[in-house]
């Protein structure tokens, strides 16, 4: 991890004044501190990064119309998700290998996670092991995000380890059966995965200690992709790890109406409408505007979770009243980390829960089915406009 330049203005000011500054603020100051190589990966999304500016931009195509005079007095923002209470609508999403922003990590990010009550989301490749983010944080519910193995032995491992360590739920990633197409990545010849980072479940994992020499570095690396890369997986792989648990499992990469039909067909918990930030396909559609298409085609009970280009409290009001009933936060949480650690992550996420309460009451709403009865309207952009 890199120091805070005293000389640095923009670094020294943020300090000074408790930290108060937007994402793009969180965002410029996490590109100064970090090296380029680890800066771009976390920033960057896939190919000409069209859909990465499509998932921002969506928000702006949407404009709230306010309801007056409807008495905001004590809201109350909690959340009712997988028969558990959350005081509030926001979850932190899994995001791999953290120690390429800090050297404290997920285990910083998910103690953040915990002085909020709200749900930490361990991915597959942290940096550090399940069971070491599940200790360092007692006080909010962790779950665990699977990246499908081609051996089954070994996804089940990764989910038995997940339930002996107290996670209440599994996100399965389904959008990564490749890799995407990461420009940046190859331009700045950058692998966090070779640089050891995110391998932590690996080696710790005895099927997977099992089939490789955890000392070597390059074969443990080679080994980790030949599980994760898997065209093949499939409905019906999914449908074996259900009988395999009791926990619940949500499946996070959906966008089209139709693979949403089908996880509520095959009796799947819950949903993420998400297209993996813009780091996996180019050129798909906003995660925003596939969520009231898939709203539309699940029961109203169903939970359809939403992912990719929050930025703003009023994000969060627009994707609730387009019909998600929690957001997840991304790439702002990891910039803070970058910033001031475990204080930058709390920081970031309590700017961001302050303004989403505020743009709420202001809207007309103070509670959840409040603000989903928010009326939006919907304009295109001129882009020879700006």
């Amino acid at each position: 991890m890199a120091v805070i330049s005293k000389e640095d203005p923009l670094l020294a000011k943020m300090k000074e004044t408790g930290l108060n500054f937007s994402v793009e603020e969180w965002e410029r100051a996490a590109e100064r501190i970090l090296e380029q190589g680890s800066f771009g990966y976390i920033q960057s999304g896939s190919s000409g990064e069209e859909t990465l500016q499509k998932n921002t931009r969506a928000f702006e195509q949407y404009s709230i119309l306010p309801r007056v005079l409807t008495n905001v007095a004590n809201p109350d923002f909690s959340i009712e998700l997988l028969n558990q209470t959350f005081p509030s609508p926001l979850l932190f999403a899994p995001v791999g290998m953290q120690r390429i922003a800090h050297q404290d990590g997920e285990l910083a990010a998910a103690r953040a996670a915990g002085s909020f009550g709200i749900p930490y989301i361990a991915s597959t490749v942290s940096s550090y092991t399940m069971e070491e983010i599940a200790e360092a944080n007692p006080f909010s519910p962790n779950w665990f995000q699977l990246y499908w193995s081609n051996d089954r032995d070994l996804s089940l491992s990764m989910v038995k380890r997940a339930e002996n360590a107290g996670y209440q739920a599994l996100v399965v990633t389904v959008d990564t059966v490749m890799l995407g197409w990461r420009e940046k990545d190859l331009h700045n010849s950058y692998s966090p995965l070779r640089l050891g980072f995110g391998k932590a479940n690996y080696i710790s994992d005895p099927v997977f200690q099992a089939k490789v020499n955890i000392e070597d570095s390059d074969e443990v690396v080679d080994e980790i992709l030949n599980q994760i890369l898997h065209p093949s997986f499939n409905w019906d792989d999914l449908q074996w790890l259900k009988t395999q648990t009791s926990l619940p499992i949500v499946l996070k990469g959906i966008l089209h109406p139709d693979d949403a039909v089908e996880a509520v067909k095959r009796g799947f918990e819950g949903i993420i409408v998400s297209n993996h930030g813009g780091r996996q396909l180019d050129g798909v559609a906003s995660s925003l505007d596939a969520l009231p298409l898939i709203r539309n085609v699940v029961p109203e009970t169903f939970p359809v979770l939403f992912d990719s280009g929050v930025r703003r409290g009023t994000d969060m009001v627009k994707a609730l009243a387009l019909g998600a009933d929690a957001v997840l936060l991304g790439r702002p949480y990891v910039y803070g980390l970058a910033v001031a650690g475990e204080h930058g992550v709390q920081k970031v996420v309590s700017n961001l829960l302050d303004e989403f309460k505020v743009s709420a009451g202001l809207a007309g709403a103070k509670n959840i089915t409040e603000v989903k009865k928010t009326t939006l309207m919907r304009y295109i952009m001129d882009d020879a406009k700006g």
